[in-house]
């Protein structure tokens, strides 16, 4: 399952939660105010080489909330 980052609008607490994909777009609670909290982009990603030499983002793609058609406009 993957660790996703949120902010709460209300006491500006940040905090991680591991929830599955099909949860991913939803808000979640925040611990410290029970209010909900909105989902950020992760700083932290992580590359691989394939068999053939070329790089690939590796989890913690952020792709599905950006309006971009494709990622050199953000350099993911």
């Amino acid at each position: 399952m993957p660790i996703y980052e949120y902010v709460c609008n209300d006491c500006n607490n940040k905090f991680e939660l591991m929830r599955p994909f099909s949860k991913s777009g939803e808000a979640a609670d925040c611990p410290r105010c029970r209010r909900k909290a909105r989902r950020i982009m992760s700083a932290c990603y992580s590359k691989a080489v394939d068999s053939q030499g070329a790089v690939q983002a590796v989890g913690g793609s952020s792709c599905s909330s950006c309006s971009s058609g494709n990622c050199a406009s953000c350099g993911s």
